[in-house]
């Protein structure tokens, strides 16, 4: 593959306002845990850097010693959101471990602690240019509700239109294997349909994808992406190098496919050329926008909640939701399974079995059984005007692909 002509610029890259950024734990700490305050300080140079114009200021410290403009693009014209994986990387060292553990007990303890650690560099990393820091931590909850979707997109907005910087992780300490996104490559292309993002940066431990093992002489890095055509016959493999993560290309990869169909472009190197990337240098990977963007939330519930249970829907009810688009009503169930209350996402799924859509459903599930299959007029009757109501609202629905 040719060599990328490193005078050249993406233009799409370089004229993106919003980013986001994501950062992984090998980029962050030691491969034994712990943060490795070298690192930390050499990505936040870069990110103050083009906040302050482009790469080209000198930290953008005012006259009075503190950060550029506040408001949304600051002095360089941009904002950007961080995405940092490394609270549970941080914690090991500290808490005596030699490796990440594998219970889930062990990893909130060891977040509880790193994360402090993690935000605590951050802070003052960015001090040195006079730039605040906000920290928020997510769960998968907190983004496919509808009420503390609003909330997330409120906090991220009001922290940069005051021109803070947000940290986002994913809530370790309290997330349970129900309610985790599983890696920060697929929080990062959420956060940037979340915060409207014009670009995602995905910064990893090689610098880009490669139509093989990198590590194999014969193979090259695949330059851009322009849809899934481009990767087919390409091994993505399944694990990063450094073994304090949990991500991997072929997480990166599917985080690129969201983000690309939500409307947000993606470059995926290394963190040593976060720089670049940053400026619309071809560096890495470039993945091309694939669908339009979408302001409503159904991307979080259809890519970041674990259903608790599952609906069986008649033939009927698959058409009218799948093809009409239309809400989920007691009469077009067959049958339900699982344990989940009023405002849990499910699954619907057809008569063979195959899941069709996602929604969040507006009854506990031992409250069901005795609404299949009749009319919500009937029920309102024999129940009470709350039974008069769909089991999935179509504004809390999406259909699978």
């Amino acid at each position: 593959m040719a060599e990328q002509d490193g005078s050249a610029v993406r233009d799409e890259v370089a004229a993106a306002r919003r980013i986001v950024v994501k950062v992984g734990s090998s980029s962050l700490t030691t491969a034994a845990g712990g943060l490795d305050a070298d690192r930390v300080d050499a990505l936040v140079d870069v990110v103050a850097k083009v906040l302050d114009g482009d790469g080209k200021g000198d930290g953008g410290r005012d006259g009075d010693g503190k950060g550029g403009a506040n408001g949304r693009g600051g002095a360089g014209g941009k904002e950007m959101v961080l995405v940092s994986s490394g609270a549970i990387a941080a914690g090991l060292a500290p808490l005596g471990l030699d490796r990440r553990p594998r219970d889930l007990a062990r990893q909130q303890a060891a977040a509880s602690v790193g994360q402090g650690l993690l935000v605590a560099r951050y802070t003052a990393s960015f001090a040195r240019y006079g730039r605040r820091v906000g920290q928020v931590l997510l769960t998968t909850d907190d983004t496919s509700r509808r009420a503390h979707y609003r909330n997330a997109t409120r906090t991220l907005d009001q922290l940069l239109a005051m021109g803070a910087l947000p940290i986002v992780n994913e809530n370790d300490t309290v997330a349970t294997d129900e309610i985790r996104f599983g890696d920060n490559d697929r929080l990062a292309a959420l956060v940037a349909h979340l915060v409207r993002a014009d670009l995602l940066v995905l910064l990893s431990d090689v610098e880009g994808l490669y139509d093989g093992d990198p590590r194999t002489p014969g193979t090259s890095r695949i330059d851009e992406v322009r849809g899934p055509r481009d990767l087919d016959g390409v091994s993505i493999g399944s694990a990063g190098r450094s073994g304090v993560g949990t991500g991997g290309m072929v997480t990166k990869v599917e985080a690129a496919r969201i983000a690309t169909a939500a409307g947000v472009p993606v470059v995926l190197t290394s963190a040593s050329r976060a720089g670049d990337a940053l400026l619309g240098r071809p560096t890495g990977t470039y993945f091309h926008r694939t669908g339009r963007r979408s302001a409503n939330r159904l991307l979080w519930l259809a890519h970041a909640s674990a259903p608790r249970g599952a609906l069986t829907l008649d033939d009927g009810a698959v058409r009218a939701v799948v093809e009409r688009r239309t809400s989920l009503l007691p009469a077009g169930i067959a049958a339900v399974e699982g344990e989940f209350t009023a405002g849990d996402p499910v699954e619907l799924r057809d008569t063979e079995g195959r899941p069709v859509a996602r929604g969040l459903v507006n009854f506990d599930a031992k409250e069901i059984p005795q609404l299949i299959g009749r009319s919500t007029r009937d029920l309102a009757r024999e129940l009470g005007p709350a039974y008069e109501r769909e089991v999935v609202h179509r504004d809390d629905l999406v259909v699978l692909d």
